[in-house]
């Protein structure tokens, strides 16, 4: 495994530029562009490996991986208000609060 697979690498199309721009959340901003996805992947790919030479060689410590296992669960704060509504609308529905957030989740995404 490469150290540049230790980070989350993102290409996505961007309308203000019109074009597939490559970023690597929590280090790196958007620092490469085109207008082929693969491209830019691959652009992006060496751009981290150039930051880890860099890093290397100026004795700094890399930034935290962000390539990492998700279990499935987080704590979501809401207000009571909130959690009512949504305990009732989930009631409604016939689903429970879990399966009526994931559902309402993955239609947003």
């Amino acid at each position: 495994m490469k150290v540049r697979d230790k980070y989350l690498k993102i290409v996505e199309w961007s309308e203000e530029d019109q074009c597939y721009v490559g970023s690597v959340p929590g280090w790196l901003g958007p620092c490469c562009h085109g207008d082929n996805e693969e491209k830019v992947y691959k652009e992006l790919c060496q751009v981290v490996d150039e930051w880890v030479d860099i890093y290397k060689e100026d004795n700094q410590q890399l930034p935290q991986p962000t390539n990492k296992q998700y279990s499935g669960k987080f704590i979501l704060r809401t207000g009571p208000d909130l959690h009512k509504a949504l305990a009732v609308r989930a009631v409604s529905d016939g689903d429970s609060l879990n399966k009526y957030v994931v559902k309402k989740l993955k239609s947003i995404l």
